[in-house]
């Protein structure tokens, strides 16, 4: 730990008690009461490589990175970067950018597995000498029959008790790239005969001749992620590796290891403590790597940034932000039971902080035209307009007003319906910011469609004039742009990408819960203030959500908005799925 980190200790400790309990705390607070770790509490990130994070990877990195920060401890980043055939310099910059967009920094705590391959093989040695390890020479079917099932228990592999210095040789001679893939593999001497699976003889090092993103042809034998991950934990002084659920039954296989290497005196006690915590299972996406990659590839997106995704370069493009998924993180917590989390929450955490951050802005997305008679040909005035309306302190806007407006088409209703209050045939509505109007006729088209809305207004009704607004009260408030000033842009409206809780559940091909609906384009008309929207610069569009300048297509002048979230959640309303 950092001096500045031990200095913060103390301001810290107090941080963490003022955050939710849950028992990964509950574990750290005890071990600082016995003083396990002399009070030092370091955490890590370690994704592999070869995907861009996902949704399920911000609750992790909020957890690493928080608990570190609440603790005065640091937490490092670090790439399990084992696997040459499927790693990119293309994923690592992406992972690197997506946690500082995130909010968090890793200091000088940025390290790779690949960092270690050299103390990774110089341990592997003396597993081999100290009768720990062997190499086997069974081909993967072979593997794969003497492990044995869940209810039967495996059997010796021929070559496990092969002398010690005959799998020392070949583990050299492995190394020094003598062999072809598949031709022999590093094993642990563990049980075979033992209930948890993972404790039969794992692979500690297979034959891979591939180059390596970053050691290049440096190496031909790769370690695997068991033997990896718990020594590198203790080589950077981890006391906390936090895992997913699905690690637990490698947990003794994480101890085996180190244990083993700690009473060879080349790792130092007290070892790092591994612990497991639910993963998380939102609804409404599919965070499978595996599916992630089919979505992209067979072209039912956009690529990994597409809004829709459930990526963290897909989540950012859409608008959403990192104090919302910090929020959420914290909202749904930590358990060590497995369950299923409703994506309306998620997007409740973004609708709470985008409340509080955008700027309010108008947009007509189905526009109907609206001529106001008696309003003076050739004339237009400025409505002021409030900028946020609980945060007076942003400011006014001016709205330019004039003769011939757009209006929502779903805001006039020739014939309405009993509760409607908005434009209707002799009724009188007030155009936000604006003045009262009233109606008093229509233009149809040769099918009966209306195409214009002519209305009178009341100069003496216009809003924010002295004794204005309680003139006459009305029910109907309607929001509008000029149509000699609106600026026409490309909006996307984005839903979630699947129209069902559970995509693929059962034998279902998950393909086919793509929600048809989850993108529609349309060119509405938009306040002028919003031509010069710059990339990722945020809005509430009042009445219809929040929305984003795209980050990527977004040109000075020519913005495209990106639908982040409708203002209320209405899935599995008005129609939808």
């Amino acid at each position: 730990m950092s001096k500045a980190s031990n200095q913060s200790a103390a301001s810290s400790g107090k941080a963490a008690l003022d955050q939710p309990s849950n028992f990964i705390r509950n574990i750290i607070d005890a071990d600082n009461a016995s003083g396990k770790y002399g009070g030092r509490v370091e955490t890590r990130f370690p994704p592999e490589p070869n995907g861009y994070l996902h949704i399920g990877h911000a609750k992790s990195i909020c957890l690493n990175f928080g608990l570190a920060r609440d603790y005065g401890g640091v937490c490092h980043m670090r790439f399990d970067d084992t696997n040459p055939t499927r790693e990119e310099q293309e994923y690592v910059d992406s992972i690197l950018d997506a946690v500082k967009w995130m909010g968090f920094n890793w200091g000088p705590h940025l390290s790779y597995a690949s960092n270690y391959f050299g103390k990774l093989y110089e341990f592997a040695e003396y597993m081999i000498e100290q009768g720990h390890a062997y190499v086997d020479s069974l081909s993967a079917d072979e593997m794969r029959e003497f492990r044995g099932t869940l209810t039967e228990a495996g059997k010796n592999s021929l070559y496990r008790d092969r002398p010690i210095a005959e799998s020392l040789d070949l583990f050299r001679r492995m190394k020094n790239g003598e062999f072809s893939n598949g031709a022999h593999v590093l094993r642990a001497k563990i049980d075979m005969a033992s209930p948890n699976i993972n404790l039969r003889d794992p692979v500690m090092y297979r034959i891979r001749h591939a180059e390596h993103h970053r050691t290049g042809n440096q190496w031909c034998i790769y370690p695997s992620y068991d033997w990896t991950h718990g020594a590198n934990d203790a080589l950077e002084n981890i006391t906390h590796s936090i895992c997913t659920l699905e690690f637990e039954d490698h947990r003794p296989l994480y101890d085996w290891f180190n244990q083993r290497l700690a009473d060879g005196g080349k790792l130092r006690r007290p070892l790092p403590q591994q612990i497991e915590f639910a993963r998380l299972n939102l609804t409404y996406v599919v965070l499978s790597k595996r599916k992630l990659i089919q979505l992209v590839e067979e072209g039912h997106v956009d690529g990994w940034d597409d809004p829709r995704m459930p990526t963290l370069v897909g989540a950012r493009r859409r608008g959403y932000v990192p104090e919302g998924f910090r929020l959420f993180a914290e909202r749904i917590g930590v358990s060590k039971a497995d369950s299923w989390i409703d994506y309306s929450i998620l997007e409740d955490c973004m609708r709470e902080d985008l409340n509080e951050r955008c700027e309010r802005r108008i947009a007509v997305l189905n526009p109907l035209k609206l001529i106001i008679d008696n309003y003076p040909d050739g004339q237009s005035e400025d409505c002021d307009a409030p900028n946020h309306p609980q945060k007076p302190e942003l400011g006014k806007r001016a709205m330019p007003f004039s003769k011939e407006l757009w209006i929502e088409r779903d805001d006039f209703m020739e014939t309405p319906v009993k509760g409607f209050f908005r434009l209707s045939p002799g009724n009188e509505v007030r155009l936000r910011y604006g003045y009262l109007i009233k109606c008093v006729g229509v233009e149809k088209d040769a099918s009966g469609e209306v195409k214009a809305v002519h209305c009178t207004y009341d100069p003496e009704t216009k809003s924010g004039t002295p004794g204005a607004e309680v003139t006459r009260k009305v029910k109907g408030n309607i929001h509008w742009v000029s149509a000699a000033h609106a600026c026409q842009a490309e909006v996307r409206l984005y839903d979630r990408l699947f129209s069902v809780q559970h995509p693929g559940s059962g034998e279902r091909d998950y393909v086919l819960d793509i929600n048809a609906n989850s993108k529609q384009i349309i060119t509405p008309y938009l306040e002028p203030a919003l031509k010069e929207a710059k990339p990722e610069q945020r809005f509430q569009f009042e009445r219809h959500g929040y929305f984003v300048a795209d980050r990527v297509e977004s040109k000075p002048g020519q913005p495209i908005f990106n639908r982040t979230v409708t203002l209320r959640d209405s899935w599995g309303k008005d129609g939808k799925p």
